[in-house]
């Protein structure tokens, strides 16, 4: 069957995502130290404690991210003293500091190369359980659409991601092909919806699930010879 969409993962698929979270952690920390005194001397072991609570209270959370963020500092700020409507407000500035941080990153250099070749021939769009947002990295034009684990309350490997992205592409799960890093979130996930999958391997890790990716590749550049073989 003719391929007519693409979806893509995001973290660690177009760009190294443990450097860019580290560096956000620290800014919010820096910025947590120097408006919230009393937070910011906290280890950031009270705060995967709270974090823990917060999930048992509200497990729907789990795949809001951000959601789940704001709340464990919200919490945080009132178990540190500070007044509910204060912890509310401080909770949201610290929040928008990391996600502000949490994007200055560097996409991989044949991201948007590559990008440019496959949107001249495919719907290309997205498919994330993070909380990253293609328009704040200018890359928006290259996609129809993106499905966020956040907006929608269910993350991959749910099948239903993936059912919601071949709506917004307007494809049948045989016209469709979904590229990502994770043997689980994104190969079998995707697999289990119908779509084709595409390792994306840059470090050349051995397979170690039961079923294996439809394909793998070391490099983006690989991606256009490959779909226009199928």
């Amino acid at each position: 069957m003719t391929i007519r969409l693409i979806t893509f993962d995001l973290d660690d698929t177009l760009w190294d995502t443990a450097p860019v979270i580290a560096s956000a952690e620290a800014v919010l920390r820096q910025w947590l130290g120097e408006h919230t005194p009393a937070l910011g001397a906290l280890p950031i072991e009270h705060l995967w404690a709270i974090r823990e609570r917060v999930l048992d209270r509200e497990p729907q959370l789990k795949h809001r991210i951000s959601a789940l963020r704001r709340r464990v500092l919200f919490h945080a700020l009132i178990e540190a003293g500070y007044a509910q409507e204060h912890a509310m407000a401080l909770a949201d500035q610290a929040f928008e500091v990391f996600l502000h941080a949490r994007h200055q990153l560097h996409v991989f250099p044949e991201v948007q190369p590559t990008l440019e070749i496959l949107r001249n021939r495919y719907a290309l769009g997205v498919v994330t359980n993070g909380n990253a947002d293609v328009r704040r990295l200018g890359l928006a034009d290259y996609f129809t659409f993106a499905v966020c684990a956040e907006d929608i309350g269910i993350a991959k490997p749910d099948a239903r991601l993936f059912h919601e992205a071949l709506q917004r592409g307007g494809a049948t799960a045989g016209s469709a092909v979904h590229i990502g890093d994770h043997p689980g979130d994104d190969i079998a996930g995707a697999q289990q919806a119908g779509l084709r999958a595409i390792w994306f391997n840059p470090a050349g890790k051995p397979w170690e699930a039961d079923k294996a990716p439809d394909a793998e590749i070391r490099s983006l550049t690989e991606l256009p010879g490959l779909l226009a073989r199928w």
